[in-house]
């Protein structure tokens, strides 16, 4: 019996949340969950918008890679 074994090398996740501690929180969360499966953080990109309601919009991308 063989059994090949393959890893996610890349992942691209995308956050958003109108309070950015709470961005910031599940960014770091998910960042645990990625350390399950070997990925860390390759890099992180965040923009930040005013709605219609004049209420602040974060959102982010992380980009995870594998440890090597």
């Amino acid at each position: 019996m063989n059994l090949h074994l393959d890893f996610i090398e890349d992942k691209i996740e995308f956050f958003e949340d109108h309070d950015l501690k709470n961005l910031e929180k599940k960014i770091n969360n998910q960042i645990e969950v990625n350390k399950g499966i070997l990925l860390s953080v390759h890099s992180v990109s965040n923009q930040m918008h005013v709605d219609d309601s004049g209420r602040p919009y974060h959102a982010a991308v992380v980009h995870f890679k594998i440890k090597k």
